[in-house]
């Protein structure tokens, strides 16, 4: 950045300048994968990562317990980004470039710039997770008798949403900053948009919204991680799933079988579409030793995880899911805090990946 942009900078404090699409140096590489090697080199032990993965619902209620809607801002970005979401649905089949985010996306805490606990505003997204009950308190029994229940309404045809002709998922809906945008722009009479989320507490904000209508919205706790946990819906009745910062969360040895359920709740033609960490983000070389839980996995200070990928390694799950390439593209940013004149590089990975409208030899 030149001795200009900061002097412009320095005239407007509190706002966040931006360049998209920032080409790394060698140096700057060799640099963020220096951090990275020594953040990891110390590894937690095995109970204590066992302990996250045992308490993972309590962090992300914690969380959400604390900062209710506050934290993210809602979405505006995504129609640009994502116009599959928009009432017209014109998608870009290429997918060549990412366009700019919406001032609306800035965080109160001086927007991008701001920090918690390893969460930087406008990376994050809740994990995915818990049962299909509508009581917190809620346990085995009741889970089983959801499971029952949904089995059941749909084995009639009947099922929330099954009158509608265009069916969105997102899964870890958090407080709802994507599924209430999506609502207020998208008003295609035939819309029925499901949302889910891990903690009891984020459910239950989606629920207390305004602007949560129950004959366009069906929003549910799911645990993504276990395979018995079931779905409102039957496989291929889905148009779109959104995973937005949510599959980062998950331990990595569970997202290949998180990504082949979900690519079976698509119809043929339908499209995950997902906006997730890349590796040295500025979020992964912030961390410090003892956070690490395995190769570009972390714990935040509260708790939650996040992992931070590559191009290939999404690529492999969704190939691997039987899922077809539209868009597999690296979002390097340019960050410049114009009140605490910090300099941040964020990387981002965005992808669509299609079902296949045949049957694949």
């Amino acid at each position: 950045m030149d001795g200009d942009s900061l002097k412009c900078c320095r005239k407007k404090p509190h706002k966040i300048w931006k360049e998209d699409n920032v080409e790394w140096s060698e140096e700057q590489e060799a640099s963020a994968r220096s951090k990275v090697q020594e953040n990891s080199s110390q590894l937690l032990p095995q109970d204590k990562q066992e302990e996250y993965e045992v308490n993972a619902k309590k962090y992300w209620d914690d969380f959400y317990k604390i900062h209710e809607n506050g934290f993210f801002k809602d979405r505006h970005w995504l129609f640009t980004e994502f116009p599959e979401l928009a009432p017209n649905r014109n998608s870009s089949q290429n997918g060549d470039s990412v366009h700019g985010f919406s001032d609306t996306e800035k965080s109160k805490n001086e927007g991008l710039g701001s920090c918690k606990n390893g969460h930087c505003s406008l990376e994050t997204r809740t994990e995915s997770q818990l049962n299909l009950i509508k009581s917190p308190r809620g346990g085995h029994t009741e889970e089983l008798a959801a499971q029952k229940d949904s089995e059941l309404s749909q084995s009639d045809g009947h099922y929330p949403g099954s009158a509608a002709s265009y069916r969105i998922l997102e899964v870890g809906c958090g407080a709802g900053n994507t599924v209430f945008p999506i609502l207020q722009t998208n008003n295609d009479p035939g819309l029925f948009v499901y949302c889910c989320d891990f903690s009891t507490t984020a459910v239950n904000l989606v629920q207390k919204n305004a602007e949560y209508d129950s004959s366009r919205c069906f929003v549910f706790v799911h645990d993504l991680c276990n395979e018995k946990s079931p779905f409102p819906m039957p496989e291929e009745s889905l148009d779109i799933v959104i995973l937005i910062f949510v599959l980062s969360a998950v331990l990595p040895e569970k997202m290949q079988c998180i990504v082949t359920r979900l690519s079976r709740l698509l119809k043929p033609g339908g499209m995950i579409l997902l906006r997730d960490y890349g590796r040295y983000d500025l979020a992964q070389l912030r961390f410090k030793k003892g956070q690490c839980l395995s190769d570009n996995f972390y714990v935040r200070g509260d708790g939650t995880r996040v992992y931070f990928f590559t191009q290939d390694e999404l690529d492999h799950l969704f190939t691997t899911a039987g899922l077809e390439k539209i868009q597999n593209l690296v979002d390097r940013r340019l960050q410049v805090n114009r009140g605490k004149q910090m300099t941040m590089y964020r990387v981002w990975i965005q992808c669509k990946y299609c079902k296949p409208t045949t049957l694949q030899p």
